[in-house]
């Protein structure tokens, strides 16, 4: 097998727009909630979200974002930077070995929501945008992804809910390593803060209706919470086979060195309540690495802030770690980002390359009460972030269906 590193990191976030404002959020415990601006959620039970702030849309070509629904333009500015901080050469590069392997969980929500509203609310004549199938579906962002560099080699996009990138992340980097493409850029993006998204999650009680303190809603493992923060934004990392990386002379954030795939195969929504397909996902992702428990030092954890994935989560890293668990540094940055969905495996697993790079634990915010039910010895990097140095990091995700996807990220030593 192939050694796979990485070479470029983008980030679009609600806590910061590119990669260093984001790092610097996640060191200062910033949070990302807000009230809802997209549309008006007066009459909606959750009336805030983690949404994008400042949108640098500048960086688009105005006529091409026109046709493109807000996930994919999240995705196309994401991938932007992550290119340039790769210091890729693309007339240097084989095209025909680079790919795009790009997620998004549920895709251009926004633009299906409105073409219907638009019918819904019309003459009756079915007058439907030519772009709206484009905008909607969610390998776009793909597609566009590999016309905008030229990429030709693998371009499609896993669905797998809220584990859709780790598995994007997953499935570019069995692809380098066994050889059939040379770098892929990898993650995902959601744009899913509209009113179907917020209406179909509150008809599900699975988000946080605590509107009068929203800054502090999201609040994984506090035995008050009461529901996830729906969040937005795009993370991408170029993938890149080591050897080839070295003759250009690229620079090395880390390496990619493991992943695992699982199901629960047990509910719709719900996880398993003894974290078993959590814990086998584990235990997968660190076997495929060569690594051993005791190598890990930082988790990055699915943690929602939901009462019955938190605690199966935990359960489920108290069974694969044992006595180790105590040495783990272990937050959820959804605390700050909010969920976003099908891109949470790309922006959390950026924040453990981040980790990595500058020698610090991203907090879990908003610990107000222990959880009588979570272990108080686990160190779950409450309120503030915690300096150390990560050699080793893993971030877990998991889906509704029952899909789980871990990855793990390493320090890189030539």
């Amino acid at each position: 097998m192939r050694r796979v590193v990485v070479t470029g990191v983008g980030a679009l976030t609600p806590i910061g727009n590119n990669l260093q404002a984001y790092s610097e959020a996640l060191q200062n415990g910033v949070s990302g909630a807000n009230t809802i601006t997209h549309f008006d959620a007066s009459n909606f039970k959750t009336q805030f979200a983690c949404e994008i702030k400042n949108f640098p849309a500048d960086i688009l070509d105005r006529r091409e974002a026109r046709r493109m629904d807000l996930y994919s333009q999240y995705a196309m500015i994401a991938a932007h930077e992550a290119i340039e901080k790769s210091g890729l050469d693309l007339e240097k590069i084989d095209l025909d070995r680079s790919g795009v392997i790009w997620a998004s969980g549920i895709g251009g929500l926004r633009s299906l929501e409105k073409e219907i509203e638009d019918y819904s609310t019309g003459s009756g004549i079915p007058r439907y945008n030519p772009f709206m199938i484009p905008k909607m579906i969610p390998d776009l962002a793909a597609g566009l992804i590999s016309m905008k560099y030229g990429f030709r080699g693998i371009n499609y996009a896993p669905v797998s809910a809220c584990a859709s990138s780790s598995h994007a992340l997953m499935n570019a980097f069995d692809y380098i390593r066994i050889g059939r493409n040379d770098i892929i850029i990898s993650g995902g993006s959601e744009a899913a803060v509209t009113k179907a998204g917020i209406g179909g999650f509150n008809a599900m009680k699975a988000l946080s209706t605590r509107n009068d303190d929203y800054k502090t809603a999201s609040r994984p493992f506090d035995v008050d919470r009461d529901g996830f923060v729906l969040g937005e934004g795009a993370g991408a990392i170029i993938l890149e086979e080591l050897e080839h990386a070295k003759a250009r002379g690229a620079h090395i954030f880390a390496e990619l060195v493991g992943a695992g795939a699982t199901a629960d195969a047990h509910h719709m929504t719900a996880p398993h309540p003894e974290g078993l397909g959590a814990m086998n996902v584990m235990k997968m992702a660190i076997q495929d690495a060569g690594l051993s428990p005791e190598d890990i030092d930082y988790i990055n954890v699915h943690g929602t802030s939901t009462p019955l994935g938190d605690k199966a989560e935990v359960i489920a890293i108290q069974k694969v770690f044992g006595e180790h668990a105590y040495n783990l540094n272990i937050s959820s940055t959804k605390s700050m980002t909010g969920h976003l969905l099908g891109a949470a495996g790309a922006i959390e697993a950026i924040a453990g390359i981040l980790s990595i790079n500058n020698n610090f634990v991203p907090p879990t915010i908003n610990h107000f009460t222990d959880d009588p039910d979570l272990d108080p010895k686990l160190n779950l990097t409450f309120n503030e972030a915690q300096e150390r140095k990560i050699d080793v990091m893993l971030s877990n995700t998991f889906g509704f269906g029952g899909h789980n996807a871990s990855v793990i990220f390493k320090r890189f030593e030539g």
